[in-house]
């Protein structure tokens, strides 16, 4: 099953992303299904499936259910781009892509899950810390830092919600380094990022923003290695009960 599922997931990628120029993606969102590059996209696609696959007779209506469905949502993607937006029309488009490949890896392969698994106390412990180390710590941190004032800073041009995503990202980095035991990794993030704000720091006018990042930082970092930490003790604690 699994080696099923990578060969035509590399196969979508070649034919998706590394075999299809710019060019042609400018020439089908003009042209829509009257461009001759949507075509060719298509007939690439069944190349490289056959070629993926080593044109195994076995396999040619897992080929065909894929490249029709691939056209088809191609279709609809394309008269769909000028409705919604385009990051949300791009995840699922490649959503549709990849439930089709799971469609037709389970013809040859049945799957075989067991729906316990989402409630297993594991999986439970990790869906809650992982909500501690985005949304909860975020919270945290506003709440911490609502204390000081940066008003003059404010009208500086920035991404919007940039500073929020950042914070989560970085959570994300150190919570799963210090799961995966890679500590020299915390290390590596901290110092990448004081390079990248070292412009922010030496553009201040005093020590307020200085301290509002420092402040910022620490805290971010404090509270992912504390979630880390203690993600590890009960992990034990449920492979190792008392």
């Amino acid at each position: 099953m699994l080696a099923l599922f990578i060969k035509l997931i590399l196969a979508h990628i070649i034919g998706d992303f590394l075999l299809q120029p710019a060019k042609w993606v400018a020439h089908k969102e003009a042209n829509k299904h009257k461009s001759k590059f949507l075509y060719w996209h298509i007939l690439i696609h069944l190349v490289t499936l056959v070629l993926v696959l080593q044109a195994n007779p076995e396999y040619w209506l897992g080929i065909l259910i894929i490249i029709a469905s691939h056209f088809c949502i191609d279709i609809i993607k394309l008269h769909l781009k000028s409705i919604i937006n385009t990051r949300l029309l791009f995840s699922l488009d490649q959503l549709a892509h990849l439930i089709i490949i799971a469609f037709v890896v389970n013809i040859y392969e049945t799957y075989q899950f067991d729906i316990n698994i989402i409630y297993s106390t594991k999986w439970l412990l990790f869906i809650t810390y992982f909500l501690c180390v985005t949304v909860v710590s975020s919270v945290v941190m506003k709440t911490i830092i609502s204390k000081w004032s940066l008003e003059e800073y404010t009208n500086e041009e920035s991404l919007e919600n940039a500073g929020a995503y950042i914070g989560i990202l970085e959570r994300l980095f150190v919570f799963t380094f210090i799961i995966i035991g890679y500590w020299e990794g915390i290390g590596f993030l901290l110092a990448a990022k004081s390079v990248f704000r070292f412009g922010d720091l030496s553009k201040a006018k005093g020590r307020k923003l200085t301290e509002y990042i420092l402040i910022g930082t620490l805290i971010s970092f404090g509270l992912a290695i504390l979630l880390g930490i203690s993600y590890q003790y009960m992990l034990t604690l449920i492979e190792n009960p008392l």
